[in-house]
């Protein structure tokens, strides 16, 4: 069985209408109408007529493509190989989805606009975050896990910082008289005459 050299095509492709191309986007624009009205037969390939006239289309049009690049973009030869410069996209391509709009500030963003109030850095956050005990010599966080080195102390055996907390006796017999007072309020509308069943 002898296996039939392929036959080579032509380089040079040549239409009845000229390709348009957009090389910035890698674009050839083919405005021949294709014959749709061949019978279905089979070819020697065993492809459908149709089918077959589509691959001898895009072939053309990979062909043309590549034949514009290599004739009109500026070629260059570097360590990493050969490169080719491409020209920036003429061709608007449309958005699947239109742009989106701007958000409205919101009324916190208008306010710290309006008092000039610009929001924290990364580094002033993390500084506000740590500080520095001078005496164990290291920096501490001020809340979250571990706030003021509470857990480092415990398990080292130190007794904790605020162990001891100094009660204003003052503010002790405002609070509890003004939960007595609450108490003591009968609720408006709630009496036995308002009740009704």
């Amino acid at each position: 069985m002898s296996i039939k050299p392929r036959t080579k095509l032509e380089v040079a492709v040549e239409r009845p209408t000229p390709y348009t191309f957009d090389l910035g986007l890698l674009l050839a624009n083919d405005a021949n109408p294709i014959n749709t009205s061949t019978p279905a037969e089979t070819t020697s390939m065993g492809v459908d007529p149709l089918e077959a006239q589509l691959i001898a289309t895009a072939r053309d049009g990979a062909q043309g493509l590549i034949n514009q690049l290599l004739t009109t973009c500026p070629i260059s030869s570097t360590p990493q190989g050969v490169l080719l410069a491409l020209p920036a996209p003429s061709t608007a391509l449309p958005r699947e989805k239109p742009l989106p709009e701007t958000k409205p500030p919101t009324k916190w963003e208008q306010f710290a606009a309006k008092r000039g109030i610009k929001p924290k850095t990364r580094e002033q956050r993390r500084m506000k975050a740590n500080q520095f005990n001078e005496e164990t010599g290291e920096w501490e966080k001020t809340w979250g896990y571990n706030k003021d080195g509470r857990i480092d102390r415990r398990e080292k055996g130190l007794v904790q910082k605020d162990w001891l907390v100094e009660v204003d006796e003052k503010k002790e017999r405002e609070d509890a008289q003004a939960a007595l007072a609450g108490r003591r309020k009968p609720k408006a509308g709630g009496g036995a005459k308002g009740k009704k069943r």
